[in-house]
């Protein structure tokens, strides 16, 4: 096999929408977004002859628990097989070596099944310690039927909620400028204090990325001239990306007209898909995500799952990473 850094956007994301077209981490943009963020980004081809039968996109993450190499939504490989897989993992592990990680961490687009769990498993790779993230489980609506059978299928208090907060005189504002990000992080804040998450550190970047090239866009609910309800959705490959979400306390119900809207944007666009993003996996109603899953589930569609992410260590350092991120996940609350 012969590895090649890859330096070609359209050829890149060619093999993306043709395999994993649900792949956001190995998109371009979002290497883009990283190096803004000072990360080191490797993007690398894997050939057999003149074949490219796959590709990674692989960050180093500097962190004080241990750096380690993150190939989020990836590897993507062309057929996959056991044989093709370690040749790549052999690689992608002298480049974790030479940038002093202890684990290359990995998560792509694939069926959680026998199959990739032996693959996985026979390489010596571990399920990581983290809880379900990066959309390991999704919702996930097809939007290529009319709007009116979309609205039929929708729970009826969703329904209810989005033409209730029209009729309040919810306004919604479509905007790609990054300046106006300035709103979303004020609810933002708000928000991540009243539900105890931690806030992302690098949505700005993210949206200039992905909007300077059309593909990202903020919406945001007004009651009264005040901004309640804000939402940055990405468009990537046939689906629009819910990814972002923040709003004010209010008994004025913008998030559902906000979603709605962000919808029928999805589907002018062409889009076949829209992806509410994170759901939690189980019913439990004490998972941090129990609620937002029940208002994501409220606009009809169905659950995507892909395998939990794995890591395969290069270090014995590696159980430190491990067991500190065992307990952050049970102190946080997931299951």
């Amino acid at each position: 096999m012969t590895i090649k850094i890859l330096t070609n956007k359209n050829e890149w994301e060619k093999i993306i929408d043709t395999v994993s077209p649900t792949a956001l981490f190995q998109r371009w943009d979002w290497g883009e977004e990283q190096k803004l963020c000072g990360v080191q980004v490797f993007r690398f081809g894997y050939y057999e002859g003149k074949t490219l039968v796959g590709i990674a996109c692989a960050a180093v993450v500097c962190a004080k628990r241990g750096n380690f190499l993150h190939v989020r939504h990836g590897p993507i490989l062309i057929n996959w097989n056991a044989k093709k897989f370690v040749a790549v993992l052999s690689h992608l592990k002298e480049v974790a070596r030479k940038n002093n990680c202890v684990c290359i961490r990995m998560s792509p687009c694939v069926e959680n099944n026998e199959t990739y769990q032996s693959i996985f498993a026979h390489a010596g790779g571990k399920p990581a310690a983290i809880h379900a993230m990066d959309a390991e489980h999704s919702w996930v609506l097809d939007i290529t039927i009319p709007e009116e059978q979309i609205l039929a299928n929708m729970r009826k208090t969703t329904r209810y909620e989005i033409r209730r907060a029209s009729k309040l005189g919810v306004l919604v504002e479509k905007t790609t400028d990054p300046k106006s990000l300035s709103v979303f992080f004020d609810l933002y804040n708000k928000t991540a204090i009243r539900h105890g998450f931690v806030e992302h550190t690098s949505i700005q970047e993210e949206f200039n990325v992905f909007a300077s090239n059309g593909n990202a866009l903020h919406i945001i609910g007004r009651a009264n001239g005040k901004a309640i309800a804000s939402a940055i959705v990405l468009f990537a490959g046939v689906e629009a990306i819910y990814h972002h979400g923040a709003s004010e306390q209010s008994t004025i119900p913008a998030s559902y007209l906000v979603q709605w809207e962000a919808l029928l944007e999805a589907k002018k666009r062409g889009m076949r898909y829209y992806n509410f993003w994170g759901i939690a996996s189980t019913e439990d109603h004490h998972h941090p995500w129990y609620g937002l899953t029940q208002f994501k589930r409220g606009f009809g569609g169905q659950v995507r799952s892909y395998i939990h992410a794995y890591d395969f260590p290069v270090s014995w350092k590696y159980w430190l990473l491990y067991l500190i991120e065992l307990v952050r996940k049970r102190i946080k609350g997931y299951s």
